[in-house]
C-alpha cells in the first residue's frame, strides 16, 4: 500500500500529537489532587485506573499510527532519491 505525502504527514504529526497529549494526560492524571484519582488514603480509584487504561490504549494506537506516517514519509523519501539519481 502506497500513502500519498499528505497522508504520511498527517499521521505521523497525529502520533507526534499523541505523544505530547498522553504523555501530559497521565502527568496530570499522576499528580491529580482533586480527590478523583487518589482516595484519601492515598490509593488509586477507578478514576484513575480506567483514566490510565484510556490513556495508555490511546497512547499505544497513536504511537502505531505515527509509526505509519514515519514509513509512509520514509519510502517518499526513498522513492525521491531514486528517481533524482537516474
Amino acid at each position: 500500500m502506497r500513502l500519498s505525502r499528505a497522508a504520511s504527514w498527517f499521521l505521523l504529526a497525529f502520533g507526534v500529537w499523541s505523544w505530547f497529549i498522553w504523555v501530559s494526560f497521565v502527568r496530570n492524571l499522576w499528580r491529580n489532587g482533586s480527590g478523583l484519582a487518589f482516595d484519601a488514603a492515598g490509593e488509586p480509584t477507578a478514576y484513575f485506573w480506567v483514566h490510565l487504561l484510556l490513556a495508555v490504549s490511546s497512547f499505544l494506537l497513536g504511537t502505531a499510527v505515527g509509526v505509519i506516517g514515519l514509513r509512509g514519509v520514509l519510502a517518499l523519501r526513498r522513492e525521491a532519491r531514486g528517481e533524482r539519481s537516474e
